[in-house]
């Protein structure tokens, strides 16, 4: 997908986006899904609510780019445990909208639901998704996600997947 010029995107191209990257994960395809990012990406799910630091206070997951890179040489090397069989996934993403632009970023929110099926049963994880999408070499790339879980300041069972 080709986007538009500087920091233009439109809504198609931002959902067709979000898709993919969605189906990328669900479908463990973790080369198709590591190179979404951009080299300077950060992936946060915060626990509790997102008015913390997370440089100072504990969160789900807190990866720059490097640390994405090693959570996902993990998952492909089948030997993770907790994802031995790999968890059955799909997400619905829903309401997006285009929240607005800061510097190359396209700020973009959108809600969403996973729905992860293990031999321990169904768990959903729902929750509101910040992306900040920027334009590189002509593709749209992700600079940022952040998940806030709607019930991510309880105890929650293993998350060992991409959500």
């Amino acid at each position: 997908m080709t986007a538009t010029t500087g920091t233009e995107f439109d809504l198609r191209q931002i959902e067709q986006f979000l898709y993919r990257e969605a189906r990328y994960a669900d479908e463990h395809d973790y080369d198709a899904w590591e190179a979404l990012w951009t080299d300077d990406a950060l992936y946060w799910v915060p626990a509790g609510d997102d008015s913390i630091d997370p440089g100072t206070r504990m969160s789900i997951i807190y990866d720059n780019r490097a640390r994405i890179s090693t959570r996902l040489k993990q998952l492909r090397t089948g030997k993770r445990y907790a994802q031995s069989p790999p968890s059955t996934l799909r997400r619905v993403i829903s309401n997006i909208e285009v929240l607005g632009v800061e510097g190359t970023d396209t700020i973009v929110g959108a809600n969403g639901l996973v729905t992860e099926s293990r031999t321990r049963g169904v768990q959903l994880w729902v929750g509101r998704f910040t992306y900040r999408l920027r334009v590189v070499d002509g593709e749209i790339r992700l600079a940022y996600k952040k998940v806030l879980l709607v019930n991510g300041d309880q105890a929650l069972p293993s998350m060992t997947f991409l959500i």
